[in-house]
């Protein structure tokens, strides 16, 4: 399959290790594309709901494409957020081309851009952690009676829809929510002269221009792979919001097999560290 070079890619909010993960999904992504950085803007691994039980080997594909992407020559940054906060302990962690890092500022074609999860403004997280941790708990069950509600409608010839998606958007407090958050991080970014903002976090993907007295940025939101299954891409000085839905694929299987070779599930564990963050979650778990 013939790879779509990419200049910047950004993909948050994976949460591989719960049920909601579209894994295979964002492997056929994966396997489209040729990148030259690749940014995972925190929430990859689920840390907080992770499960000795329930890891497949699709969601374990996914770090080996991420390893094989940096063992290429992709530069990989991993920007911890609030499910993987443990790994925060190994921030400035540098391996070859992959780094672990709490937050990024870089320049792209003279603007500055500045990267980061999110979960700092989210007072539940910072104030009442196990609030929080039971709020994703309840979205994960939420994502999985979802799955089943969709199985049904498609055999009955209906049309998919998303349960948490028709609750955020009649709850008056997660729209008002949503658009703080969007406020908040343009306010900041503007304050400090950047550019971009791109964040995560919020599962809500997101191009807009923010203007307030003190001048303008362009907030960015990558979205996520539970339930929108969307990317930020950054090539030729240009944004765009990718939805996978959108994008031409092969069939998943096909761009699966096509990629097996490359993607070695007997790869060293050792490769940029993998061990390190396997061996770190399980024993968090333990």
């Amino acid at each position: 399959m013939k790879k779509r070079p990419v200049d910047l890619v950004v993909i948050s909010d994976v949460h591989l290790g719960t049920y909601g993960c579209h894994a295979k999904e964002l492997l056929s992504y994966l396997n489209s594309i040729k990148p030259k950085k690749l940014i995972l803007n925190g929430d990859i691994i689920d840390i907080w709901q992770f499960r000795k039980r329930y890891f497949p080997k699709s969601h374990l594909k996914i770090l080996k494409k991420i390893i094989a992407l940096a063992s290429k020559g992709t530069e990989v940054i991993y920007i911890t957020g609030n499910h993987d906060e443990m790994l925060r302990k190994f921030s400035d962690t540098e391996m070859g081309n992959f780094k672990l890092l709490d937050k990024l500022v870089i320049d792209l074609d003279d603007k500055k851009a500045w990267f980061f999860h999110g979960d700092i403004f989210d007072a539940s997280i910072q104030n009442a952690k196990w609030l929080a941790k039971l709020g994703g708990w309840g979205y994960d069950m939420l994502i999985l009676v979802n799955q089943l509600i969709n199985w049904i409608l498609v055999k009955l010839g209906k049309e998919k829809f998303s349960l948490s998606k028709k609750i955020k958007n009649s709850v008056k407090k997660a729209v008002k929510y949503i658009n703080d958050f969007e406020d908040v991080a343009g306010e900041l970014a503007v304050k400090n002269k950047y550019q971009y903002v791109v964040c995560g976090h919020i599962h809500q993907p997101q191009m807009r221009e923010f203007t307030n007295k003190n001048g303008s940025c362009l907030y960015l939101n990558s979205g996520d792979w539970i339930e929108n299954l969307t990317s930020l891409e950054y090539h030729d000085k240009k944004w765009q919001l990718m939805h996978y839905k959108d994008l031409k694929h092969k069939s998943i299987e096909e761009s699966i097999e096509e990629e097996e070779e490359t993607i070695d599930l007997n790869l060293n564990p050792k490769d940029l560290g993998t061990s390190i963050l396997m061996d770190q979650i399980v024993s968090y778990k333990r």
